[in-house]
């Protein structure tokens, strides 16, 4: 006649099931590793660094104020940002720590 008959094609091999979790697994591995770790890592420096603030330090805050610190507390400071103008902020504004001297420097 003139239709040939159809035949089906070979099945495909079977992958384990597992296989299809592998590049979920290697895009979260690949998160850890750029993303995540760094910013746990930064997170426990700035953390330290606020623990070990002291009277006297020089330090910059979120806001872009430049102070020395007259006051240190559990979670307020004293910031001297002036002669004799000296504001409280929270601890956690205060985003780096200065070298000695930076203030005069300025």
């Amino acid at each position: 006649m003139l239709i040939t008959t159809a035949f089906a094609a070979p099945g495909a091999a079977a992958t384990p099931d597992y296989m299809s979790f592998v590049p979920l697994i290697v895009i979260f591995v690949l998160f850890w590793f750029m993303l995540i770790r760094p910013q746990m890592k930064q997170a426990k420096e700035q953390r330290n660094m606020l623990a070990a603030l002291q009277k006297g330090d020089e330090v910059t805050t979120t806001g872009g104020l430049v102070g020395k610190l007259t006051k240190v507390d559990e979670s307020f400071v004293g910031l001297e940002i002036a002669a004799g103008t000296v504001i409280t902020v929270q601890k956690n504004a205060i985003q780096t720590l200065l070298p000695k001297g930076t203030i005069k420097t300025l």
